[in-house]
Order: C-alpha cells, then sequence, then structure tokens
C-alpha cells in the first residue's frame, strides 16, 4: 500500500476543521500554554516558502505541549490594515476592505493546507470593527491617563486634576512637556476649561504636538522608520524628508527605564536585548548650558560670573552695561517668574519654507525692491531683515528689536478671501507681541515719503523691548526665554556622557533643524546655513546616522560662551548630530571623540574652527583619544593631573552646579512615539474637535468606524484623505457620526482626519484571543487575562524586533498599571527565526541614455563577424551573461560596473538548475525564449562566453561567425543570495510544494535546514530525500499487500533504536532545536528499517512521537493502529533508560598519547579486565615491539592510555 499525502492530508484538514480539535478553553483544569505567532500582514502576493517557516516551529512546540497534557492556545489572525491595500486602492478604485478580505482567504487556504494546528475560532483582523473598536478604548484609556513618577506607574487623569485643585503642579512629579508652566491651586481655579484642557494635554499619555516626522511626499503620509530602506519609502521608493506636523504621540519616554530593566526579566536571546537597549539607550551624564554670545551681547544665567563688556549697538546706549535682544512682549507665563521675552522665528515648518524664502529673495516685486532700498542696512537706524520666517509665516520685512513687521500687498489681496487670510495672519502675529503695518504696491513706489515717514514714526515711539523688563532697569542681566533651557536659563542645552572633557571643547554642533539655528545664524552665514538645512532636509535620520565617513557642516557664524572657563565657542550645524537624540546638540571634543575629531580635521583652518585642544597625556596627531582609563588630565583647570574618570566626571559636576550652569542626568534616546498617520486604511481617532482641543468620544458610542471616501489621496488643501469624506462630524446630542453639513461647532463637531499607525492594532492581540468571539463585546476580562496571564512563548521574524515589540511591551506596562493586563511584560519567551534566502538570479543589459544601444555599435564585432545583421534598422537589444561581460564595450573590467550596463532581473521558473544549489544555473533554448517574450526585448542579442544568439532568427553563432547547435546554447545567469521576494522574481510557492510532495514533507524539511534562528538559503533539491523519509516512515507500518504491524515483542536494538529517538526529540523541542530533532528521525527510521520492525510496541509511540512535526501521517498511522480519536491529545512518549544502556563501549587506543587504533569491549568488564584485553591484543604487540610498558591507563567508557 503506497503512502499517498493528497488524500491523507485532505482528510485530517477536514477532520480537525469538523472536530475543532484544536480549539483552547478558558476554564480548563490543565496548566495552560500560549503560543504566538506575529499575525501575518495578508498581501496579494500571498506566502511563500520563506513565511511559514515560524508558524512551523511554534506549531510544533503547540502540539507537543498538548501531548504533554497542557490546554493550548494556538491562536492566529491577520495584522489586516496596511498601506499596499491603500495604495492599490489608489491605483484601482477598488476599497481596500475588499482587497483585504481576498488576500485574508488566500492566506486562509494557504495556511490549512500547511495543517497548522491554530485554533481559527479565535482569529482577529485588526481592521475589523469589532476588534478595533478596543484599539480605539485603549487610545481613549491612554489620554486619560498620566504618569506619576512617584508611584511608578500610569494613574487616571482625575487624580492629577484632584493633586492641581489642591496644591497646583509645583509638587507634581509626573512625565510631562519640557515647557509645562507651574501653577498654583488658585491659579489653576481661576483658568478657562479650555486653558485647563490644554495645560492638560501636557500631562496625558497620548497628546497633539508638533512632532518631526518621516514624510513621504508620493504617498502623503507620515513613515514609521522601520518603513524607510536607504533613506526611501520601503514601498515604491520614494523619497522621505524630514518634517514637522501636528500628530499624536504616545508618552511611551515615561516607560523608558521600566522598558529596560523589563528585559532582564524574560527569556529573550541576548541579541534581541541588545536591540532593545539600543532603541531605549540609557545614558548616563550631564546637562551643561553654553549661554548664547550674540554679536558682541552675552545672554547669561544671574549666577555666571562671566563679565559683560559695555558696548553700543543700534545706537542706543546705556549707562552700564547694553544687552540688547532679539525680543518680543510675550506675556511671562504663570508662575515662571521674571524673565526676557525671546520670540523664536522660523517655525515649525521654517526647513520646508526656507527654499521658498530664498526663491521670493531672488524674485521680489518692484516695490519689495525699493522699499528693501529704504530699510537694509540700518538707514532707518534699526537692522531689517526681509522674507524673514516667524513661525509658519514668511514675512516680507521684520525690524526684530522693535517687534515690528512691513508687509507690501499686491492686488490680489483686495481678494475677499485673501483679505480674511490677511486678518487671522496679522492678528497671529499681533499675539506674538508684533505689530504688523501694511502697504500696497502703489503706495510705496506713488508715494515713498508718506511711507517711510509712517515706519519712522513707529520706530521712533516703539523701545526696544529688551528695556521694558524691570530686570534691565536694574541692570541686571536676565535670561532670554526658550524651551531648550534648563529653567533657569537660557542657552544652548546639551546633554553629555563625557563631562570630564568640558574643557576640551572647541564648538558646538546643532541638528540642522535645532530650532535655535535660525535665530542665532547671522546674516553674513545665513545662505550657507539655509543650503545646508534644506540639502539635509532630504537625508532620513536612518542615512544620516548610518554614514559614518561623509563629514559636512555649516558655522552658523554665532557663539556661546564656555561655562567654566568663559570663552567664546562656535557654534556649527552638521547632519552628524539628529534632533530627535538627545537635545539635539553636542559639545564637540575633537582630542575625546572620532566623529568630533574628523569635523575638526575637516574643517580646519575654515572660519569659526578653532584649534583642537588636547586635554589628555596622548597623542592625537592621527586619532582622537576615546578611552575612560589609562590617561592623565591636560590643559583642563583643576582637572590637570587627575587620572581617574569618576574622579573627574565628579568634580566638573560640582563645578558646574556651583555656576548653575549644569546637573547630572540621566537620559534615553527613546523619543515619544509618533501615532498619527496620513492614511486611509487604518484604524479612525475616537476624536473630535471643539475650539480646537480634542475630545473623547464615550466607550460606549465605539466604534467608531471608517467612512466612505470618493478618493483615498490626500486632499487638494493637504488634508489626509479622510478629508475626502463628507459624512465625518460628530453629533453630541445624538452621538453618531453625520454629514459635515451639519457642522456647527455647538453640538456638530470636525472629527479627527488622521488615523493610528500600523503598530496600533498589533500592540495588543494577544489580548483579544484570549477572549473567545462570541464574549468580544468588551475588553478582554479579568477572569480571562488572569487565566492565561501572558505569552509563553513567541514566535516572529527579526523585522519585528525592535518597534513591534517595544510598543507592545510599552502596552501591556500600561494596561497593567490601570488593572487590565495582569503581568508586567506580555511575552515570556521569544524567538526571532531566520530568514529562509532565495537565490535571485540576474543578467545584464548594455544601454544608454535612451535605453537602447546605438546601431553601429554592434554592426561589426572585432572588425570582421557581424553581431547585428544589416537588416536590422531600428532597436536591438544586447545581453550578457554573468561569463561575457568582457565582451561589452561598455563593461568597466577593473571596477566591474558601469552606467551603460543595467542588471536585470530572470524569474526563476525559467530558469535549469535552479533548484541545486551546488550547479550554476542557466538558461537554455527555451529558457531563454520564455524570458525574451516576457522582457518584450527588440530583437534580443543574447551573448555568452562561446558565441552570440540572435533568437529572432534562431542563430547561435561563434566569434568566427560560424554557427553552434542550439540545442548546446547555455546562458549562466549571475546568482546573489538574498530575500525571498515577488519583487526579485524568487518566489517559490508552499501550494506547490505541498501539492507535489505534501504539507508533512515541507514542514520537516523547513525544520531540518538549519537553527531556527539562523538565516539559510532554499534548495528544492533536498525535498526529495525528506519526502523519500516519510515513505519509508509509511513502509514500517505497509507493505505492498497492505498492513503489516505485528504484536510480537520488539527486539533491544529495537528498543533501544525507538527510546535513544524518544529522548533527542523531546530534548530538542525542548530547546528549540528542530533540525537535529528530523535528523534523529531519519536515523531512527532507516535502524528500524535494516531491523525490519514492524512491531507495536515501537510503531505506536513512534506515530506519536512524529505527530507534531508531521502531523497528517501522524494520524493515519493513529487511525490505523486502531484509535478512534485524534492523535493531538496522546500522552508524549518518556524515553526509558534501560533501554539505552550500551552492551559494549568502542575506547580509542593512544600510545603516549597518540591514537593508533580503537577497540570495542563490554561495558561490564572491568579496568583490569580491560587492561588486560588490551595488553593481549596483536596490535598492541606491534606498537610496543617488544617493549615493556611503564603504564596503561584506563579512564572507564573514554580512553585506554598505554604509556611507553
Amino acid at each position: 500500500m503506497t503512502y499517498n499525502h493528497k488524500e491523507i492530508e485532505a482528510f485530517w484538514q477536514e477532520y480537525w476543521a469538523k472536530h475543532q480539535t484544536f480549539k483552547a478553553q478558558n476554564n480548563s483544569t490543565k496548566p495552560k500554554y500560549y503560543v504566538l505567532d506575529m499575525f501575518p500582514y495578508p498581501s496579494g502576493a500571498g506566502l511563500h516558502v520563506g513565511h511559514p517557516l515560524g508558524y512551523i516551529a511554534s506549531d510544533i512546540v503547540a502540539r507537543y505541549k498538548r501531548h504533554k497534557g497542557f490546554n493550548v492556545l494556538h491562536p492566529q489572525g491577520y495584522d489586516s490594515f496596511g498601506l499596499p491595500a491603500e495604495q492599490y486602492a489608489i491605483q484601482t478604485g477598488q476599497h481596500p476592505a475588499l482587497t483585504t478580505a481576498q488576500n485574508i482567504a488566500r492566506y486562509r487556504e494557504q495556511l490549512d493546507k500547511m495543517g497548522f494546528s491554530f485554533d481559527w475560532s479565535r482569529e482577529v483582523k485588526t481592521s475589523d470593527p469589532d476588534y478595533y473598536r478596543h484599539t480605539q478604548w485603549i487610545f481613549i484609556q491612554l489620554f486619560n491617563s498620566w504618569y506619576n513618577n512617584e508611584t511608578d506607574k500610569a494613574e487616571p487623569i482625575e487624580t492629577l486634576i484632584a493633586l492641581f485643585e489642591t496644591e497646583g503642579n509645583s509638587k507634581v512629579n509626573a512625565a510631562c512637556d519640557d515647557d509645562t508652566p507651574t501653577f498654583t491651586a488658585a491659579q489653576w481655579h481661576a483658568m478657562t476649561a479650555e486653558s485647563k484642557q490644554r495645560h492638560l494635554l501636557k500631562y496625558r499619555l497620548t497628546y497633539l504636538a508638533e512632532t518631526e516626522v518621516n514624510w513621504c511626499p508620493a504617498l502623503g503620509t507620515v513613515l514609521a522608520n522601520d518603513e524607510i530602506v536607504n533613506g526611501v519609502s520601503e514601498r515604491g521608493g520614494h523619497p522621505v524628508i524630514r518634517k514637522k506636523m501636528t500628530q499624536w504621540s504616545m508618552r511611551i519616554t515615561a516607560y523608558a527605564e521600566r522598558l529596560l530593566q523589563g528585559l532582564d526579566t524574560i527569556d529573550w536571546s541576548e541579541s534581541i536585548k541588545e536591540s532593545q537597549r539600543n532603541w531605549i539607550g540609557k545614558s548616563v551624564g550631564a546637562e551643561v548650558v553654553f549661554p548664547l554670545v550674540q554679536g558682541e551681547k552675552t545672554v547669561v544665567t544671574k549666577s555666571n560670573s562671566i563679565n559683560i563688556n559695555q558696548k553700543e549697538t543700534n545706537n542706543h546706549k546705556e549707562d552700564n552695561t547694553e544687552v540688547s535682544f532679539t525680543a518680543s512682549p510675550l506675556s511671562l507665563g504663570e508662575g515662571q517668574g521674571v524673565r526676557t521675552p525671546f520670540f523664536m522665528t522660523g517655525g515649525n515648518n521654517a526647513y520646508r519654507l526656507i527654499e521658498e524664502a530664498k526663491r521670493m529673495r531672488k524674485e521680489p516685486t518692484d516695490a519689495e525692491v525699493a522699499l528693501w532700498e529704504l530699510l537694509r542696512d540700518k538707514k532707518l537706524e534699526d537692522k531689517f531683515r526681509r522674507q524673514h520666517l516667524i513661525d509658519d509665516f514668511i514675512v516680507d520685512f521684520v525690524c526684530l528689536s522693535k517687534n515690528l513687521v512691513i508687509e507690501v500687498d499686491g492686488g490680489y489681496h483686495n481678494d475677499p478671501t485673501q483679505k480674511e487670510y490677511d486678518e487671522q495672519r496679522t492678528l497671529y502675529l499681533n499675539e506674538k507681541g508684533f505689530q504688523v503695518i501694511r502697504f500696497t504696491n502703489e503706495e510705496v513706489i506713488g508715494n515713498t515719503e508718506a511711507v517711510l515717514t509712517k515706519i519712522k514714526d513707529i520706530l521712533v515711539n516703539t523701545p526696544n523691548f529688551s528695556k521694558q523688563n524691570k530686570g534691565f532697569e536694574n541692570n541686571e542681566v536676565a535670561f532670554a526665554d526658550s524651551p531648550l533651557s534648563l529653567g533657569e536659563g537660557q542657552g544652548v542645552r546639551i546633554f553629555t556622557t563625557r563631562p570630564d572633557t568640558l574643557f576640551g571643547v572647541t564648538y558646538l554642533t546643532l541638528a540642522p533643524e535645532h530650532p535655535l539655528v535660525l535665530q542665532i545664524t547671522t546674516e553674513e552665514q545665513r545662505a550657507e546655513v539655509e543650503a545646508y538645512i534644506a540639502a539635509t532636509a532630504k537625508r532620513s535620520e536612518r542615512d544620516r546616522m548610518a554614514d559614518t565617513k561623509t563629514v559636512s557642516g555649516a558655522f552658523t557664524g554665532a557663539y556661546a560662551v564656555h561655562p567654566l572657563t568663559g570663552k567664546q565657542i562656535p557654534i556649527w550645524i552638521g547632519d552628524y548630530v539628529l534632533a530627535s537624540y538627545g537635545t539635539g546638540a553636542v559639545m564637540a571634543v575633537p582630542a575625546g571623540d572620532d566623529r568630533d575629531y574628523a569635523f575638526a580635521k575637516h574643517f580646519k583652518g575654515a572660519k569659526g574652527m578653532p584649534e583642537v585642544i588636547n586635554i589628555f597625556d596622548k597623542d592625537i596627531s592621527e586619532n582622537a583619544f576615546t578611552n575612560k582609563e589609562g590617561m592623565t588630565y591636560q590643559n583642563s583647570d583643576f582637572l590637570n593631573g587627575c587620572t581617574n574618570f569618576g574622579e573627574a566626571v565628579t568634580k566638573v559636576l560640582a563645578a558646574l552646579e556651583a555656576k548653575g550652569a549644569g546637573k547630572a542626568k540621566v537620559n534615553y534616546r527613546l523619543r515619544d512615539a509618533v501615532f498619527s498617520r496620513q492614511r486611509y486604511w487604518g484604524e479612525p481617532f475616537p476624536v473630535y474637535y471643539e475650539n480646537g482641543l480634542p475630545q473623547m468620544i464615550g466607550e460606549e458610542h465605539l466604534p467608531i468606524l471608517l467612512p466612505e471616501v470618493e478618493k483615498y489621496l490626500p486632499t487638494e488643501e493637504g488634508n489626509p484623505p479622510l478629508g475626502n469624506a463628507t459624512t465625518w462630524a460628530w453629533d453630541t446630542a445624538n452621538h453618531k457620526v453625520v454629514s459635515n453639513e451639519f457642522i456647527d461647532n455647538q453640538t456638530v463637531f470636525p472629527l479627527e482626519l488622521n488615523t493610528m499607525p500600523g503598530w496600533a492594532g498589533s500592540s495588543w492581540y494577544w489580548l483579544e484571543y484570549m477572549m473567545e468571539k462570541d464574549a468580544r463585546g468588551t475588553f478582554p476580562t479579568k477572569d480571562v487575562v488572569d487565566y492565561w496571564q501572558n505569552v509563553d512563548l513567541y514566535v516572529g521574524g527579526s523585522e519585528h524586533a525592535t518597534g513591534h515589540l517595544l510598543y507592545s511591551r510599552f502596552w501591556n506596562k500600561f494596561l497593567k498599571d490601570r488593572g487590565f493586563a495582569p503581568t508586567e511584560e506580555p511575552f515570556k519567551k521569544l524567538i526571532n527565526q531566520g530568514m529562509i534566502q532565495g537565490f535571485i538570479e540576474s543578467c545584464f543589459r548594455e544601454t544608454n541614455s535612451n535605453g537602447r544601444v546605438r546601431g553601429n555599435d554592434y554592426k561589426i564585432y572585432s572588425d570582421s563577424v557581424p553581431v547585428v545583421p544589416d537588416k536590422v534598422n531600428g532597436s536591438f537589444t544586447v545581453i550578457f551573461d554573468k561569463n561575457s561581460l568582457e565582451k561589452s564595450f561598455q563593461f568597466d573590467l577593473d571596477t566591474k560596473i558601469s552606467e551603460n550596463i543595467q542588471k536585470l532581473p530572470i524569474p526563476i521558473e525559467y530558469v535549469s538548475n535552479y533548484e541545486y544549489s551546488d550547479k550554476p544555473s542557466y538558461l537554455d533554448i527555451e529558457g531563454i525564449s520564455e524570458y525574451a517574450k516576457w522582457m518584450r526585448f527588440e530583437y534580443p542579442i543574447f551573448v555568452t562566453k562561446e558565441g552570440f544568439l540572435r533568437l529572432t532568427d534562431k542563430q547561435y553563432l561563434n566569434y568566427n561567425g560560424e554557427p553552434l547547435p542550439l540545442e548546446d546554447f547555455k546562458f549562466y545567469t549571475d546568482e546573489e543570495l538574498g530575500k525571498i521576494s515577488k519583487s526579485k522574481y524568487n518566489v517559490v510557492n508552499p501550494d506547490d510544494i505541498c501539492e507535489q510532495y505534501g504539507a508533512d514533507t515541507l514542514r520537516l524539511y523547513e525544520m531540518f535546514l538549519g537553527p531556527l534562528e539562523q538565516a539559510k538559503p532554499w534548495n528544492t533539491a533536498g525535498i526529495s530525500g525528506v519526502y523519500n523519509f516519510l515513505r519509508k516512515l509509511w513502509r514500517l507500518y505497509f507493505n505492498d499487500n497492505g498492513w503489516q504491524v505485528t504484536d510480537e515483542a520488539p527486539t533491544s536494538e529495537m528498543l533501544k533504536a525507538l527510546h535513544k529517538t524518544i529522548k533527542k526529540v523531546n530534548e530538542d523541542i525542548e530547546n528549540f532545536s528542530f533540525n537535529t530533532s528530523v535528523s534523529q528521525f531519519m536515523i531512527c527510521v532507516n535502524e528500524l528499517s535494516t531491523l525490519k520492525c514492524h512491531h507495536r510496541d515501537v510503531l505506536v509511540p513512534l506515530a506519536v512521537l512524529v505527530a507534531p512535526f508531521a502531523p497528517h501521517i501522524a494520524e493515519e498511522l493513529w487511525k490505523r493502529l486502531g484509535n478512534t480519536e485524534s492523535v493531538t491529545y496522546a500522552p508524549y512518549p518518556v524515553h526509558e533508560d534501560k533501554y539505552l544502556q550500551e552492551d559494549s563501549k568502542e575506547y580509542p587506543v593512544s600510545f603516549n598519547g597518540k591514537v593508533r587504533f580503537k577497540r570495542a569491549y563490554a561495558t561490564s568488564m572491568s579496568v583490569a579486565e580491560i587492561e588486560q584485553a588490551i595488553l593481549s591484543d596483536p596490535q598492541t604487540a606491534e606498537q610496543l615491539q617488544g617493549n615493556t610498558p611503564k603504564k596503561v591507563i584506563v579512564v572507564p567508557n573514554r580512553i585506554i592510555n598505554i604509556v611507553m
């Protein structure tokens, strides 16, 4: 009876589905075991052979644990929101929900064919409203929570409000925004409801903020870091830039330390833990403030002892000390004390507006040219700037010392809509402390004197705003306010892990997007700085971090003051500093840091680049000295002679704190997570806006469903795709979504237009699996989550090793804080399976700028052989295999590259020998013909080392012009091992493997390829060997005439083979070493076949033993052995040591330590008996050559050594 995998697998897959064999119970008395897979995104390409690797491994464990008596939860579902379905909708108009449903059906069909023991009764889809209602619910809980640093956990926002009502916020130790003002209880009670809401947003765990994001203009959306590869979008390869936008953010930074400490409590590989640690990026060091020098004016803390010389600026003198600021009369924040305002010119979108401002300066109107001639070069004694950025506006002219804005309006400003916009813009600038005057083009050109008189009158009657502060009336120096300050003063705030190197600082480097850059840049350096900022905006943070070789930067022209020495320190910008890391600024110590050293060396001698200060007694002529030990400090004031890093740090911190210029600090690389996406296909936010402030929709009204839209692209106004929805407003009276036409901002308000990111639904899905489908009306209940606790084994790909795990752990910790999850960590054991790789096949086409080779290039080859016949007057294509590139006129053999050589992909279905990794792949005449059709080549000529094929003419010629047999044509492909992907044309469909060899073969083969966590190449040729193993297993139970299992007692050799395998497989599964289990199965079956074992006492446990790996054949054998129930819950075999005793042991026999031969002796023999036997051996006598041995050493069951 032959092994028919098709019939067997179809029967048992249907049986499992009908009987719900793998359904878990929520009230079982058995111990629980929860196995989780990273659920797939259902793409249109379906599954390839690389996808099932982790599923097979987790399924083996799940089946094994069922055999071991556990109540196993092994669910599956789909991470079904995603950008690909939305892009397909944009291209075709088909709703993403329909595309997703079709893809899910395809995935389910494929997964079922592979025999996974998933509990499909608990299936989830993140795009299902019944699922994302709970995602929306979690978002609301986050919004209504704050992080109490005192209790080290999240608490309801009501507890924070209670503190504000009784004592204000001065004593509240909470995770909050850096610019959170201090207020008293009385001030809190005096606030309006809107003001209270704005203050609470600074504490909520999800909040609105201006955030720098990865913006992809082509896709019209923000991208996560893991959606960007080499500076472009992973999908489509589109450019990505950094941009500031108002986004929802998650205050994950509040959990940084807990996320870090939790890694010590879980069983993950050290590499994954290290990846998490690097993402969190804890650093211990100091925060230092370098006060700013503006021209010859210094802004310092009151405690700073630096002298300020008397200077004259703007033709205005003070009696004692003159300090001038770029200032505006911003009101003092409640509880912030006396301060000098410091308006941040250059707003959140400055880098995006720079190019437009530059263009406007180059293309001024006639009126702007005329007025600039009157204003420039301090002709009115006050300095003006033109086309200057103030927040997100470009104003025509501004005098910053007097906070005066001058606008010159063309005719279009008479348009009613434009007038309304101008009024709003003026109101905004007024609120920021700027006076705005407007002139028409006609007024400037036709009545210049009247315009000039009006401007002069305003300047004369407007004081410098620095004088409005009482501190200046008393000749005190006060700090200018900036979000970069520590709270007590203005300057460049820097975090450093090496405060001991402070005396080696020779310059500061700011990130190009740092908000301080445009304030401090001098006019002389402005063009260079703006150009550099614009260039940097085109590079992603990941590119900038990865590029350690390129050195670039620009000097701002500004200076800061060294907090300990008082020396002026030049301020540069450089793209190796990131705004999202630390404070966005570094103190550069070339003597002690490699990148600082390279930067200083590159710009040596340039304006603003001082000489390097060597603060160590080490040679730094070639490289920086970066160690923390083995040095003596020098050129470091009170550190001179110090030899201990820790001592040096302590002394510097003490000096900084004494001057109020710095303090010890722990810093984290981790930044709050951006939680908005400008996409349609994602979870809608349960948020509407009242007076511009976010309001949560009541939990009882969830889910808020995605609306229908006609277009899936952003709107013409630049709003996200939900801006196209006509029914997208929230009726607070009737608690439902209504038409936008009803928006009155009284009872009907606009809804949030962004959607949640792809990681929202995947950050808690393991909790939803705990609930049975008919009980999912509420968030997973306490009794259920208390039973399942957390995931015992999580198997996922390496692409999920950072962001997904971090966000999931964050949400789980938050839910635990609020009483909705029972454990601190969601995943006890985690394995990242390696990638199954495939060979990418390709060839080479020679081309020029128009994509085709010029006709004369190949009319004659070597002056004699016509490659292209004269009859071909149009386009033709020359394609080379990997062995013939030297035949190209354009290919550079030295560099192996050429802009005229294009690499072309070849689908693997056309390739011969693809399945053999030890044989070269090639295209024969049939394969090359199919490939040419697929590529739609025009008159293709395929070049090999032996000759060239004119495919259209079916002529294969050597380089002497002599014909070669077409059957001898072999076009060898270039092979590269890489990712299996539809875009690489190297996808191997698991359906084809299951059809030809069966799912059990596929499962065993993928495990056999190598250790689970390692990458390994796919080699189809090896599958037949695994299939033959299953046929050999089948032959133990069946012969040609049918069933042959007997009730005879097995021999000791048979039992020994079985129990060796039982022991080995149990150990391997517990250690997740599945490849060695498969090898052991093969050894066992070979031994039992040799022993002609058809004995029930061996074959019954063998069927159970193999069941986790090859469940279909195991079920069939179990049934044929007389069982009526599934093998799924049969007890797993346990080995007995008595069957593993060896009858004999083979000893290596050494003479003076060198092995000469081997001998086997009974394990029952004593040492004396073995010694007597070895001395009587003829080969021993031959080695001794008549000599008497000095000593015979016998180590039982190990070695024999004869000392001569």
